[in-house]
């Protein structure tokens, strides 16, 4: 499976075909072997670009969805993709989305759907809620204006509850590495303790994974939107700065807060100080934009010795950096000692974060840290200061957005009742049609103003309800779609269970880098969701996708990113126009690996186009050659036999390499292959067999399906060559002791020698001079040098 696109009005660019054909490739071999192979195709049609167009072009978000996805699959088929178009899905289909509000609804009779305020990126000019990626340097991407925060309820998932399984049934599926490390660092388990601090009369809890560390804390530091702020201005005499400062953070997205490249910036509460529990300290509060209220409690134990962010903070702010763990490895003596005390002006340059032994830290210096964190949490934890926990930074899913193309959310509001769910047999709830396209002066979605569809009657007591008006995120249709590919026209459920059984999970998942973290997590939570409740069967396992992997995106020529703005990108209907699909499609596979950024070359589609020529008439010589063939072998000469195993055995490391390579994904190695039998099929042009032909056309096809196909038909053979047998390599000849080895001159070759797999360079070099041919063009003449190819040829120039 690949993901499945956003039907843009742009249309597919040769980026999006990479992925396509790369699996593609994979679907058509697997095919070949035998296996029943599901490579189905979509679109993840609701969302903003669309909606974004209709408010500018006054086009309804229906009609140009439609127009793009026709377009979509014109392009797809234009380059042969293998996709099963009877499976067809489209997320903005109400046969469709009414399994996602049935979704929704599962979530919220299990409580897992529940309603909060909370504050969102508010645009005061467009008057509208924008979602993390609207945002660029706190501004609105659409007009301009400066982003501020708002208050507003949202329908939120809980994600959280899932957390730890999602994190511990990553050891049950083929994710590359850096898949995994990313999945674990969104979720952000860690294991510590809560201690206590005291301000005044307050408490400030605070999370902490190394307590080792206490002694050395010199300063708080809280979010600016810690409730105790509130609670405490009186007796903060720098308030009016203090608020200053959280307003500015409002206008911060989160990812601008706590980016490792943002220089770090606070405001000290002056007027209060807080106590450090294990010894007495006073030591100053801050508030800082890059604490997150979110995550643990909201507030933070500093200790800038042992820190690099609390450190690059102390050094800004002249706090103490106050050192309590020294590096096991060194000789100094673990003793308590003023002289650690530094200032933070002082020339220490950054902070020691590793394991050691405690100094500086009363009655537990000498202790090891590991065994520190022990002792000290076992101490505070008898004096009530402390209790041991785990803490994420894993947030619950915001689901609501205020906007019109998207799911409406299957839930009505009642005075008497509160939130009830629309009743399973009224779903789907189809999205009205609606003029304008504009949120409300509010902020609103604008279906608050088709009165027609808001009003309705309680599901529960029969009373005068509104429906909801917040639609569903664009990630909604996106985390279960691979579901509905195994059933997609049944209508009594979201999918049959025994197909669900039959085709589940996803063997292979392929998508961008940038889909591995949010979309994988999200449809990991729901899918496990909905194995929980019995939807998808127990059999099938607790993990949707079995192997993931990623591509690496096609760079416009020079390196430079493609974008409309720089007009660099590259329509593939020009290419294809131009060369046909499958010089494209042999183009892309063989600019570089599949996993990395390559830039695009349009002069290296030559290269392509100059191979299936070559072959092309290669081919016709040899179809002619056969049909006029003596068919008793006897009547060949011996050289001619010779010449013909000499290419079955190529053949055979061919069929063996371009294999192993599609089912790695090193598609550049397997063209490259292919592209050297041609070679030496070209300097044996009559030597191909009949089957062999078929064998390479077959490993061929894959690559360039419909000049596979053509050449197929043109040498007679039966049925189409995609529904060939896949072939299997002869290990005996493969494993052959003797190689022949190409004796050239001056590039051009001039004789062979039968010699074993190993030879050295000296040793060839002494039997290709002995060679009668070979001396005719040597002799009198002197070598300049000789260049020596293991196990291929040696080439002497004169």
């Amino acid at each position: 499976m690949v993901e499945f696109p956003y039907p843009s009005g742009k249309g597919l660019h040769i980026g999006h075909c990479r992925s396509y054909i790369g699996l593609d490739i994979v679907a058509r071999k697997k095919r070949m072997e035998g296996f029943n192979v599901l490579f189905p195709m979509g679109w993840d049609a609701f969302g903003l670009p669309t909606e974004n167009y209709a408010v500018k072009t006054g086009i309804h978000p229906a009609i140009v969805t439609k127009k793009n996805t026709v377009n979509f699959k014109r392009q797809q088929k234009n380059l042969g993709l293998s996709f099963d178009w009877s499976r067809e899905i489209n997320t903005t289909d109400p046969d469709y989305y009414k399994w996602t509000q049935w979704i929704f609804l599962q979530l919220f009779k299990k409580g897992l759907a529940y309603k909060s305020k909370m504050p969102i990126n508010w645009c005061p000019s467009c008057k509208i809620g924008l979602a993390n990626e609207e945002v660029v340097d706190g501004k609105c991407e659409r007009c301009g204006a400066e982003v501020t925060k708002k208050e507003k309820e949202q329908w939120m998932l809980k994600i959280t509850k899932y957390a730890e399984r999602l994190i511990d049934d990553l050891s049950y599926v083929d994710y590359p590495r850096r898949v995994k490390i990313s999945q674990k660092e969104w979720i952000g388990k860690s294991e510590g303790i809560e201690i206590e601090f005291k301000a005044g009369e307050n408490k400030i809890p605070v999370f902490t994974t190394r307590p080792d560390t206490l002694f050395g804390c010199s300063y708080l530091v809280m979010a600016p939107e810690h409730p105790l702020i509130e609670k405490i201005k009186n007796q903060i005499v720098n308030y009016k700065f203090i608020e200053e400062y959280i307003e500015k953070s409002k206008k911060k997205v989160e990812r601008e807060r706590i980016s490792e490249d943002k220089e770090k910036t606070g405001v000290e509460l002056k007027g209060i100080k807080a106590i450090n529990p294990v010894n007495g300290r006073e030591i100053p509060i801050f508030i800082a934009d890059y604490v997150l209220m979110h995550y643990g409690t909201g507030a933070i134990m500093a200790v800038p010795a042992h820190d690099q962010r609390d450190f690059d903070f102390a050094k800004r702010y002249n706090l103490a950096v106050i050192k309590v763990i020294k590096p096991t490895e060194t000789t100094e003596t673990a003793t308590e000692n003023s002289s650690q005390l530094i200032e933070g002006k002082a020339g220490v340059s950054q902070a020691y974060e590793g394991e050691g032994i405690l100094i500086n830290s009363g009655r537990f210096t000498g202790i090891k840290s590991e065994r520190a964190r022990e002792k000290i949490t076992e101490r505070l934890s008898k004096r009530g200061l402390a209790k041991r926990g785990v803490y994420y930074k894993l947030r619950d899913w915001v689901f609501s957005r205020q906007r019109y193309w998207g799911e409406p959310i299957p839930m009505v509001k009642c005075k008497k009742c509160g939130w009830v769910p629309v009743p399973e047999k009224d779903l789907p709830i189809k999205l009205p049609k609606v003029k304008e396209y504009k949120p409300t002066e509010e902020g609103e979605s604008p279906l608050t103003k088709v009165e027609n569809w808001v009003n309705v009657k309680c599901p529960k007591c029969g009373g005068p309800a509104k429906r909801e008006t917040d639609v569903m995120p664009n990630w909604a249709g996106s985390n279960w779609y691979y579901l509905r590919y195994c059933d997609p026209q049944n209508d009594k459920k979201l999918a049959s269970p025994e197909l669900l059984k039959y085709w589940m999970p996803v063997d292979w998942y392929n998508g961008g880098m940038e889909h591995t973290t949010l979309h994988l997590l999200y449809s990991r939570f729901i899918y496990k969701f909905l194995w929980d409740i019995g939807v998808v069967p127990k059999l099938v396992g607790p993990e949707p996708y079995r192997k993931r992997t990623s591509h690496g995106v096609i760079l416009g020529e020079g390196g430079i990113k493609m974008s409309k703005s720089k007009g660099n990108i590259i329509n593939p209907d020009e290419i294809v126009r131009e060369y046909g699909a499958d010089i494209l499609r042999l183009y892309e596979m063989f600019l570089g690996p599949f996993k990395q950024a390559i830039p695009w070359n349009t002069k290296g589609l030559k290269g392509a186009k100059k191979f299936l020529e070559k072959v092309w008439k290669l081919a016709d010589k040899t179809i002619v050659f056969q049909k006029n063939r003596i068919h008793c072998r006897e009547s060949l000469g011996e050289e001619k036999k010779k010449e013909s195993q000499d290419l079955k055995r190529i053949l055979q490391k061919t069929i063996k390499k371009v294999s192993e390579n599609i089912d790695s994904l090193k598609f550049n190695t397997a063209v490259s292959s292919l592209m050297e039998f041609s070679n030496d099929w070209a300097r044996n042009e009559d030597s191909l067999k009949k089957e062999d032909f078929k064998n390479f056309l077959k490993i061929l096809s894959p690559f360039a399906p419909h000049f596979s196909e053509e050449v197929w038909i043109r040498a007679g053979f039966k049925s189409i060559c995609s529904k060939a047998k896949w072939p299997k390599y002869e290990q005996k000849l493969i494993e052959r002791e003797t190689i022949i080895l190409i004796v050239q001159i001056n590039g051009r070759i001039r004789d062979k020698i039968e010699t074993r797999t190993d030879i050295a360079k000296e040793e060839a070099e002494k039997i290709g001079l002995s060679l009668e041919k070979i001396k005719k063009w040597t002799d009198g003449k002197k070598i300049k040098r000789t260049i020596f190819v293991p196990g291929r040829l040696i080439n002497f120039v004169v």
